[in-house]
């Protein structure tokens, strides 16, 4: 959020100087280690498991909840479930999101492996999958493992310690070059998602790429005013260095000025400001700023919404940025336009149009904007021990 857009946000014309003593916009070094600590917290001889978890933890995640839960306890084999105390149940009332995470996580983990000459036999569901409707406490996957020194390496591993989610303004006289559009299209590969389907639009492309700006603000739009939704993200934000510092998770916000506000019970996390207001209007220019820079967006369309289906397509959208990644291009999941509750219905429904998804038959499983962008720090990560139900 904008310090502007924060400081009208209470409405009670408090306004604090930006200079306050004590506050500071650096990312906690603790909130960032695990980034850093990959693969060289364990030494070389230690479980190959806890190795490529170290790397595991670093998948993008929605709302960086970090939903994932693994258990040890079984040599040779990794047993990964779903936190159900970590869900979003007003934006993803389906899980849908939340079982694309489990993907991205467990394609991080494959490739990790592979890197430790570990071969994994992934098993998805193996007591059986959860409804459409909602989540249960069965595991989401099992990895058997074989040691392997044949095992085919991956070169997408190099870029999972590069690989952030950046939100920023982007050049919007760059256009991705065909070489790495091809890169992401074969990243995404028939052996990890074969139901999957990989389409973009590019710069040259401008009215589509118009059609793509404007559902994204829309549905941006809707999200901010809908105060149970907005109220959701609120929840998981964690406001200064010291939250940032215990949680580890979430949603970031530094911002000196809305640091001291929360200091003195200014910055009210348990109320959305109205869709009318300074805050959400601020936003919503911010974010069309964003968004009129952006000259590419991509797409993962799958057929069927199964469950398993949707943590492939967590596992292909991984790849996919870790592609981009390597390629030095920059990407942000767009989820509000794909989000299932009543409010969102219409831009749910154009998004598919426009992507030339068919309902029922086909979901749009990922949307994301795409180009060159200054470089961005890492997001908090809880570490390897947070995630271990028995070791």
């Amino acid at each position: 959020m904008q310090r502007r857009a924060i400081v009208r946000l209470l409405g009670g014309g408090v306004v604090l100087g930006a200079g306050i003593a004590g506050c500071s916009a650096d990312m906690p070094a603790d909130a960032v280690a695990a980034w850093s600590a990959a693969g060289r917290d364990e030494p070389a001889h230690a479980d190959p498991r806890r190795w490529a978890l170290s790397y595991a933890v670093l998948a993008p995640h929605s709302h960086n909840l970090q939903s994932w839960l693994v258990d040890l306890s079984q040599p040779g084999e990794i047993e990964l479930r779903c936190d159900l105390a970590r869900l979003l149940p007003e934006t993803d009332p389906f899980s849908r999101q939340i079982m694309m995470s489990q993907g991205t996580f467990i394609e991080l983990l494959d490739i990790a492996l592979r890197e430790r000459g570990q071969r994994a036999a992934i098993t998805l569901f193996p007591q059986g999958a959860p409804g459409p409707q909602q989540l249960d406490a069965r595991p989401v996957a099992r990895l058997r493992l074989t040691p392997d020194a044949s095992v085919a390496r991956d070169p997408l591993f190099a870029q999972i310690t590069r690989r952030h989610t950046n939100r920023s303004v982007y050049e919007p006289q760059r256009p991705v070059p065909a070489a790495a559009w091809r890169a992401m299209s074969d990243a995404v590969g028939t052996s990890v998602a074969p139901a999957l389907a990989f389409g973009h639009v590019g710069a040259s492309q401008s009215e589509l790429l118009a059609r793509h700006r404007a559902l994204a603000n829309e549905a941006w739009r809707i999200e901010l005013s809908t105060a149970r939704t907005f109220l959701e993200s609120l929840k998981v934000m964690r406001v200064g260095a010291a939250e940032v510092a215990q949680h580890r998770d979430g949603l970031t916000l530094l911002d000196p000025m809305v640091v001291a506000l929360a200091k003195v019970g200014l910055f009210d996390r348990s109320r959305a400001p109205g869709p009318d207001s300074f805050a959400v209007k601020s936003q919503l220019k911010d974010f069309a700023q964003k968004m009129e820079s952006t000259s590419a967006f991509l797409w993962l369309t799958s057929d069927g919404n199964q469950r398993a289906t949707q943590v492939d397509a967590g596992r292909a959208y991984a790849r996919v940025q870790l592609a981009a990644t390597a390629a030095g291009l920059a990407m942000q999941p767009l989820s509000q336009a794909l989000q299932e509750y009543p409010e969102m219905a219409a831009p749910y429904a154009e998004v598919h149009r426009l992507l030339g998804a068919r309902r029922p038959q086909q979901t749009v499983q990922m949307w994301a904007r795409v180009g060159y962008a200054p470089d961005v720090g890492p997001a908090p990560r809880r570490g390897v021990p947070a995630h271990l139900l028995r070791a």
